[in-house]
């Protein structure tokens, strides 16, 4: 039987990444209308849009995925960019939640915003023993603030607010454009154009022996109707696999998964980065819930989406 815990939920940044992955699990999981928006529906920038969205769309749940999300190239191009938007949109839009006597207010942020020097696996204490990665600090400090916010309003006002933190997310749905995209997606796209153009080999950066914990994005979506029931504190919760995937390992998954037959051939002049960084995941254990996708098998969905949607230019490249 779905849940009447709500009768309306809006959505922002709905038909986004996360938000294709998480409209079908809020219609399986609650008898409440579901009302999906987006910036062509409300400029989330402009002085009183977020008023405006609450007051009309009159929810008493709100899950907040509007957002300028992007790769290590763009953010460093666009520190204030990235920075500005999602400080003002996160900022009116929880505001505008508080004022208007919604129930409960869910948002998300990235695990890019532990300490550069965080340890791993990076609990969820270690987000105030320093400064993110300052390649992209713009985005990581502005989501961070949805911290400092959900405290701040919970402490003064009593009011229900919940901030998660994902992994790194991959899946269908994802920004494949060269400068705007992270990590999986730009490989996907890198060893697809290059199978088909027939090239012999792709050129990977760094060694690759940095490793990372990569989380399906159709897992995380799934975590988030029983965060939006029953979780009412604002201490966040890492959602991610916990898993430890190399580099070297994920490219050659990703050629499996592209069909890829040429080489990958390692430019050891260029940087690792981060040499290890994953997600202590014993808080979301703890409460019953896991991301369990195994790598290969979301990076096979990946590839086989974005093919089909290239196919269609239904992809943003």
């Amino acid at each position: 039987m779905k849940s009447t815990t709500f009768k309306r939920i809006l959505v922002t940044g709905a038909h986004g990444f996360v938000g294709h992955h998480l409209l079908p699990h809020l219609h399986a999981t609650f008898a409440a209308e579901i009302v999906p928006v987006s910036r062509a529906d409300y400029d989330l920038l402009q002085p009183g849009a977020a008023d405006r969205m609450i007051r009309e769309v009159q929810p008493d749940a709100v899950i907040h995925l509007a957002a300028k999300s992007g790769g290590i190239v763009d953010n460093k191009k666009r520190p204030a960019d990235y920075y500005y938007e999602n400080m003002a949109m996160n900022t009116q839009v929880f505001h505008a939640a508080f004022t208007a006597g919604v129930a409960k207010f869910l948002t998300l942020m990235g695990g890019c915003s532990y300490p550069a020097k965080a340890t791993s696996p990076i609990g969820e204490d270690q987000m105030w023993n320093g400064f993110p990665q300052i390649e992209s600090a713009g985005y990581s400090a502005a989501k961070k603030m949805n911290l400092v916010q959900s405290w701040a309003y919970r402490v003064q006002h009593g009011f229900n607010s919940v901030v998660l933190i994902p992994g790194n997310l991959y899946g269908e749905w994802d920004n494949f454009n060269h400068e705007q995209s992270h990590v999986i997606p730009a490989l996907i796209r890198k060893y697809i154009e290059a199978r088909d153009a027939g090239q012999p080999e792709v050129i990977a950066l760094g060694t690759g022996k940095p490793t990372r914990d990569f989380v399906y994005a159709g897992d995380v979506a799934a975590t988030l109707p029983w965060f939006l029931e029953h979780y009412n504190q604002s201490e966040p919760v890492n959602i991610s696999s916990g898993t430890r995937t190399s580099i070297r390992e994920l490219a050659e998954s990703i050629k499996e998964a592209t069909g890829y037959q040429g080489d990958i051939v390692w430019d050891t002049s260029k940087p690792d980065g981060q040499m290890d960084k994953i997600f202590d995941v014993t808080r979301l254990h703890a409460i019953g819930l896991r991301c369990d996708t195994p790598l290969r098998e979301g990076l096979r969905r990946t590839a086989l989406w974005f093919e089909e949607a290239r196919k269609n230019r239904t992809v943003r490249l």
